[in-house]
């Protein structure tokens, strides 16, 4: 397996991005391709077997400054742009980038392409909750959604959850004001609909609308919004946890006796840190795209870097993609031109 690697995208590219594919290399056994400007991409590999990675050069990069919607077309000789094209030619199984997420999108989405019959990609980060974590989907991509939209985020979600993230039977939840089945909007309503005849043909397991804090007490694995409240709720989340981390320290920080407490939690404390560590779960499948495309955060060091190319691996693995293009007959809303063709 190849995993294409844009080596000049995110805070600590390229010295944080190539440690982090040296250490799949050597500990996942994948190949690996280094896109990026030849020169410093060779610095950082500095005492490893330079004939073992596949660099390309690439002599732009897109800066988070740049027009995401632009970019990989502006700048084609950008880092991004060509792993891009890379993984479109088939010159690799995934590719892995810790840039511009909205560059990271479109470019994929032009370049790459959707799958076919997949109205709009999604960003599907997993928040950590639960005994798996939740997929919230879409979290940003999309702002303004179509039922048919939400829909194909449902069975997409379901996918990903049962073969990425060890749920059986995902159960997928709306995001809704409420939990009763007439709450929301009119595009909810639809929704709500439209999943729960998918939950009785035996397509996915449809547990109703959640709450926001039904998010976090294991309502659902999978949860479905249109992007503009999906990026609201995980900013919140992002917030809350820094709040948490931060006010819990203080709170330690006290006394003597606060220190002690401290001090013998630590083990605790630490495991609990872990499970809300960007570094631990690497990065956001871009959901939808007809390839594997994995956006890292964008202060990924090597360790967060490594966990998101092992995530890359994983889903090459899984076949996920290959599950949507199966059932992209049920993740369309038929027309009244379909029921007379």
């Amino acid at each position: 397996m190849r995993i294409i690697v844009d080596a000049m995208g995110g805070d600590n590219a390229p010295q944080e991005i190539v440690k982090g594919a040296v250490r799949a290399h050597k500990e996942l056994g994948v190949d690996v391709t280094l896109v990026g400007k030849i020169e410093e991409v060779k610095a950082c590999l500095a005492g490893e077997d330079e004939s073992a990675y596949e660099i390309v050069d690439a002599r732009e990069v897109i800066e988070m400054e740049d027009d995401p919607s632009t970019a990989t077309r502006r700048k084609k000789d950008s880092s991004m742009a060509v792993a891009l094209r890379m993984l479109a030619e088939g010159k690799g199984d995934a590719v892995v980038s810790a840039g511009s997420t909205g560059a990271l999108l479109t470019g994929a989405t032009l370049t790459v392409k959707r799958i076919r019959g997949i109205r709009r990609a999604a960003l599907a980060p997993i928040l950590p909750a639960g005994e798996h974590g939740v997929m919230l989907i879409d979290c940003g991509a999309n702002v303004e959604c179509t039922a048919e939209y939400l829909l194909q985020f449902a069975y997409m979600g379901s996918f990903y959850a049962k073969k990425m993230m060890g749920c059986d039977q995902p159960r997928v939840g709306l995001l809704n004001v409420g939990t009763e089945d007439t709450k929301g909007d009119e595009l909810r309503h639809q929704v709500f609909a439209l999943l729960r005849e998918a939950d009785e043909q035996g397509r996915i397991r449809f547990v109703g609308n959640i709450e926001g804090t039904g998010v976090f007490d294991g309502a659902a694995d999978v949860v479905v919004t249109d992007g503009f409240t999906g990026n609201v709720l995980l900013k919140a989340t992002e917030g809350v946890i820094k709040f948490m981390m931060h006010a819990l320290k203080d709170v330690f920080y006290k006394s003597t006796i606060n220190k002690l407490a401290a001090a013998v939690l630590k083990n605790d404390l630490a495991a609990m840190k872990k499970s809300m560590d960007v570094n631990e779960v690497g990065g956001t499948a871009l959901i939808g795209i007809s390839r594997p495309v994995i956006k890292a955060h964008g202060s990924s060091n090597a360790a967060s870097f490594f966990a998101a190319i092992r995530q890359a691996k994983a889903f090459v693995e899984a076949g996920v993609v290959e599950d949507i293009k199966a059932n992209i007959e049920y993740m369309r809303i038929k027309t009244e031109s379909d029921a007379n063709a």
